[in-house]
């Protein structure tokens, strides 16, 4: 049941960040690098951070409803690199160290989100596990780029 609670959690706190982070970029014209100055640690907490912990103190459930092995401690390597992801977004947000820091930790949490979701699109179709992680992260990871791809060009164009 906690699980399934982390998931809803997970979405809705990057639903919220989509919406309030647009609402933010268009307040006053438009501004990308206010927009993503919320959004990033905001979503890079919401995912890393919650499926870190998941990964920590519910292993092995979290491995089960995933159909994946449980105990193996690449698990718990990949639950603290998570983690890593939302702490290091933490620290730049509240150092202040500018987009050029945002990004660089969002580039790198997409680039681990991506080919976590190719390994769970491969994995569903490889071992016909098809668990609801394993059908559904692939299409949650483009629809997160797909949002995001517009302000970060912006911002970029910007600097």
């Amino acid at each position: 049941m906690i699980l399934k609670i982390l998931d809803i959690l997970r979405i809705l706190i990057v639903s919220a960040a989509f919406f309030f982070g647009y609402q933010i970029g268009f307040a006053d014209g438009y501004d990308p690098i206010a927009q993503l100055h919320f959004m990033i640690p905001v979503i890079i907490v919401a995912i890393a951070g919650i499926s870190g912990f998941e990964g920590l103190f519910f292993a092995k459930k979290s491995a089960e409803i995933k159909g994946f092995e449980v105990g193996s401690n690449y698990q718990r390597q990949s639950a603290i690199a998570l983690l890593s992801y939302a702490v290091v977004a933490i620290i730049v947000y509240f150092s202040n160290w500018g987009i050029i820091a945002e990004l660089t930790i969002f580039f790198a949490f997409i680039f681990f989100l991506f080919f976590s979701g190719l390994n769970h699109g491969i994995d569903a179709v490889k071992r016909k596990n098809y668990k609801w992680q394993n059908i559904n992260r692939p299409f949650i990871t483009l629809l997160l780029i797909a949002g995001m791809i517009y302000p970060v060009i912006m911002a970029l164009k910007s600097l």
